[in-house]
């Protein structure tokens, strides 16, 4: 069974387009990484498939059920960390935990000291009081502490320092070797890359990629950095230039032959060619589609 799956999912907010004509899949059991800068329609395709907000057209199904129509029954089988959270004024970390559990009707008191103990949280506090950080980790351990089927999480890391941000990965991959589904919203592509087994790339609202993470970083185009001297005007299929004391960095998506060609009418010291990383890659996506040719 897919735990995501749209349908020319469309989100309009008056004239101002969120999402359209979306055609997603999230097979039950991957780690799935969605990928695009702010405003890019993420959270919009969140909040939708979530049933906060009413889609303008399409369809969408998670874990199975219809977002209009059994909108209940999938919140109790997800988890939702949105990427800035509120919480009840004067209330205790503690409290907004047990509130959380009773709302999915769920024993969840082990799992959640377990999860503040790895966090190191003090759910003593008045929640109103925390830092952004220790509101993230609160945030965290409400979302994760029944244990669902499917954990969709939009910007998660945001306020959470290097060490905070490992230990909260190394609890998504234990989740995930249990069986769960993520679905991982972020801009941050190395999350993405090092975590996620499949992606896709929004922009401006519409899917411009879909695949395995490996397969979306795999290019024609290779990094080509050179030490020295040479005249690059007769390429084509540069991208990304670069010129800095002696040294010219670009991505080149041509045949090798002209470029060696061209190169050795040059003074060169040094060459290296090397595959480019995901983010390399993200912004050939957005460059491309930006494109009017």
């Amino acid at each position: 069974m897919d735990a995501i799956k749209t349908a020319q999912l469309t989100k309009y907010y008056g004239q101002v387009r969120g999402i359209e004509s979306l055609d997603l899949t999230v097979e039950e059991g991957d780690f799935f990484g969605f990928i695009g800068p702010n405003g890019a329609g993420k959270s919009t395709t969140i909040r939708t498939l979530l049933g906060l907000i009413a889609p303008s057209s399409g369809s969408a199904k998670v874990l199975g059920m219809d977002i209009g129509r059994q909108r209940e029954a999938i919140l109790k089988e997800v988890a939702y960390l949105p990427s800035e959270s509120a919480f009840y004024p004067g209330l205790r970390g503690r409290d907004m935990i047990a509130l959380s559990a009773r709302l999915r009707g769920r024993d969840c008191a082990a799992e959640a000291d377990r999860l503040c103990q790895r966090l190191q949280l003090d759910p003593s506090k008045k929640a109103d009081t925390l830092s952004f950080g220790n509101k993230k980790k609160l945030a965290i351990v409400c979302a994760l502490q029944s244990q669902p089927r499917l954990l969709i999480l939009d910007e998660p890391t945001g306020g959470l320092d290097p060490l905070m941000q490992r230990e909260f990965f190394e609890i998504l991959k234990e989740r995930h070797e249990s069986g769960a589904t993520i679905f991982l919203s972020s801009h941050i592509l190395s999350e993405v890359q090092r975590y996620c087994s499949r992606a896709a790339v929004i922009r401006a609202g519409e899917l411009i990629a879909c695949d395995r993470v490996e397969s979306l970083a795999k290019s024609s185009a290779r990094r080509i950095v050179i030490h020295g001297q040479a005249d690059l005007s007769p390429l084509s299929g540069l991208r990304q230039l670069e010129e800095s004391e002696g040294v010219i960095s670009f991505l080149y998506s041509g045949e090798m032959q002209p470029l060696l060609a061209v190169l050795s009418t040059g003074q060169i010291q040094d060459l290296s060619v090397t595959e480019p990383d995901l983010e390399e890659i993200f912004m050939h996506f957005y460059e491309k589609e930006a494109d009017p040719s």
